[in-house]
């Protein structure tokens, strides 16, 4: 596996008036992928924290919209990991719209921090976690 592959559909609540998806919206769907994304490789964000004191944080984030997601339409959210190391990884995650053909909506590049929840302290992703992420590791 060297990337995930998440899909949604365009519901009423996601739209404004016009019936093209809020620009926040797609950081929404971009966090449920990657949730998914971990999920599908063993990991589940609940139990790194109550198991493990792991938990990530997004320190950064830049989209890239391309072409409007609209109400009722399919996307496939694609997440692959460019870069882990220390306490960062870099992700990126690709919107595209299946109803149209596989039409890129939007580009989403993400940095997560891991950190200790209860302290809030970056620490070194532990290496069980690293080697269960290389699943996502594009190729």
């Amino acid at each position: 596996m060297s990337a995930h592959h998440c899909q949604f559909r365009i519901y009423y609540e996601d739209t404004d008036a016009g019936g093209i998806v809020y620009h926040a919206r797609y950081l929404g769907f971009a966090e449920r992928a990657r949730a998914e994304a971990l999920r599908s490789l063993g990991i589940n964000i609940g139990d790194m924290e109550v198991q493990d004191g792991v938990g990530f944080v997004v320190r950064q984030i830049g989209v890239r919209y391309h072409t409007p997601l609209r109400l009722d339409e399919r996307m496939n959210v694609e997440t692959v990991l460019h870069h882990a190391a220390g306490a960062r990884l870099k992700l990126r995650q690709v919107i595209t719209n299946l109803s149209r053909d596989g039409q890129v909506a939007a580009v989403i590049d993400v940095e997560l921090a891991c950190l200790n929840p209860d302290s809030l302290v970056p620490m070194r992703l532990p290496t069980f976690y690293q080697e269960r992420l290389a699943g996502l590791k594009e190729k």
